[in-house]
């Protein structure tokens, strides 16, 4: 019995010296700022958190950088728009054959070939043609009381295509000619038929390309009515020049714009924007407008690259600094300046003008926002608004 109590006494006393080795030691690894704080309530802890530094970084970016804000002012600027000369088509005459036959000889040979008033174009193979002349020569030969019957013959010659001096040649040698001559109705450019016409989309800009063969060659027939050759005119052209999204509210119908190029650099031109495109080109992000151009000097050739330039009114709103936003997709994103970082923010633009773009909403004069927003993203998929 005695030495079941001996064992007991000593396994007391080992315990109770191991606990007091224990609260020793835990005692003095104790921080002294939670010892300070214990001692009492008065004093100050500096905080450690690391809240902001955990957020996700497509939200809140942590750090900092040279900010600006958003300003109400008036802004005057001019607005460069290249541009290129084009064919102007309501200029342009249709060649076209006024009755069916086979072309017997071409006197174009190209594309863009320069024709005058009166220039032969082609010979035509037409039986029907051949056929009428010879009514004709019956009538004027046979039936000369009737003028009211030769006068419509004759005019129907005419209107087939025949000129005044061939239809009296056939009074004066009474011989119908299966092959008729076809003359220019006016002076300009040949440029093709219907299908091969590009020019109001300005597709002349290659004007190198002075040799292109025709479609229509001898030997081919065509039909009534068939565009054989469109015919151009360069006495009046068109300057069709792009306008930047965001520029568009500024151009106005009898504006002003003064037009430079490499071949009037020392004589600018002075006009006035005739027309505006209400469609949108979706590959430059661009509207188009139009300026009527007397180009009877030849100055200038289709094809020419323009520069034009329209000096805008002055213009109130505000504006902010174009570098302190990011495009991304259809949406314009800010980094509005917060206690510890910046937050990224939708906004909603206008027009642009020079290095300024207009504020509609999302942020305002109030806001101090990161002056270039690139530095604030490696990916456009690091950024959400919501």
């Amino acid at each position: 019995m005695n030495r079941y109590l001996k064992y007991s006494l000593i396994v007391l006393i080992i315990s109770i010296i191991g606990f007091a080795i224990y609260y020793f030691v835990i005692k003095s690894d104790e921080p002294k700022h939670t010892q300070h704080q214990k001692k009492g309530s008065g004093d100050t802890i500096k905080s450690t958190s690391i809240e902001n530094l955990l957020k996700r970084t497509d939200n809140f970016i942590v750090g900092n950088y040279k900010t600006t804000t958003p300003k109400d002012t008036i802004i005057n600027s001019e607005i460069n728009l290249p541009g290129i000369v084009a064919y102007d088509p309501n200029s342009s005459v249709n060649i076209a054959a006024r009755i069916s036959g086979r072309i017997e000889k071409m006197y174009v040979n190209y594309k863009y070939q320069k024709v005058t008033k009166g220039q032969k174009l082609f010979d035509l193979y037409s039986p029907e043609l051949q056929t009428e002349q010879q009514n004709f020569i019956y009538l004027v030969t046979n039936d000369t009381d009737n003028q009211s019957i030769i006068k419509a013959s004759k005019q129907k010659l005419r209107l087939y295509g025949m000129t005044l001096n061939q239809v009296n040649a056939l009074t004066s040698f009474k011989r119908a000619n299966p092959v008729v001559s076809i003359y220019s109705p006016a002076s300009g450019i040949i440029q093709g038929t219907e299908s091969m016409t590009k020019s109001t989309e300005g597709s002349m800009q290659n004007s190198n390309i002075t040799t292109e063969a025709l479609t229509i060659k001898e030997g081919d027939y065509v039909k009534k009515s068939e565009v054989v050759f469109k015919l151009v005119n360069t006495d009046k052209v068109w300057g069709v020049f792009n306008v930047l999204q965001g520029y568009n509210s500024l151009i106005k119908i009898n504006q002003s714009i003064k037009i430079s190029s490499e071949f009037i650099e020392n004589e600018p031109i002075t006009a006035k924007v005739n027309f505006i495109e209400t469609q949108f080109n979706q590959t430059d992000r661009t509207n188009r407008i139009r300026v009527y151009l007397n180009n009877s000097s030849l100055r200038l050739p289709i094809g020419l690259r323009l520069q034009g330039m329209v000096k805008t009114n002055s213009t109130k709103a505000t504006w902010l600094e174009k570098e302190a936003l990011v495009t991304i997709g259809n949406k314009k994103i800010v980094f509005i300046k917060m206690k510890d970082g910046f937050k990224a923010k939708e906004i909603k633009t206008g027009m642009e003008i020079n290095d300024f773009i207009q504020l509609i909403d999302g942020i305002s004069v109030e806001d101090t926002i990161a002056k270039n927003a690139q530095f604030l993203i490696d990916s456009e998929s690091f950024i959400k608004t919501k």
